[in-house]
């Protein structure tokens, strides 16, 4: 039984940080261009308003999609409770192995929001709003 709790923990890991990086991210964007924290892509760090629009657009993408992982990430538990610790594990690696893909993958829809927003020389596009 200790091993579900804790694998439980480790499953809800991902969801609960990208519910608190996206809400710091969403609120409080790093206030300059820096190499050592924040939404860094090429795209991203060219001035100082593709900075502000990735980090305020990834941060609502990160907040929601940490909540919407959440839920399933208990609902598939519940279930095992009471499993022997080997299936515990696999299903808490099968449900990590989905919150990483999905955090990966959330880069996507940003660069995509940037490219849109902005030409390549980081110009806002006209009539793009966000």
């Amino acid at each position: 039984m200790g091993f579900w709790w804790f694998m439980l923990m480790c499953d809800l890991l991902i969801p609960v940080i990208l519910i608190i990086a996206g809400r710091m991210m969403w609120k409080h964007c790093p206030g300059s261009i820096n190499l050592a924290y924040g939404y860094r892509t090429k795209r991203s760090m060219k001035s100082m308003e593709t900075w502000k629009f990735a980090h305020d657009y990834c941060g609502k993408l990160w907040w929601k999609l940490g909540l919407i992982l959440l839920i399933p990430s208990v609902l598939i538990h519940i279930p095992f409770y009471g499993s022997s610790d080997d299936i515990i594990g696999r299903v808490g690696v099968c449900i990590s192995t989905i919150q990483l893909i999905v955090l990966i993958a959330s880069i996507i829809p940003v660069e995509i929001a940037l490219r849109k927003t902005f030409s390549k020389d980081s110009v806002r596009k006209d009539g793009c709003k966000f």
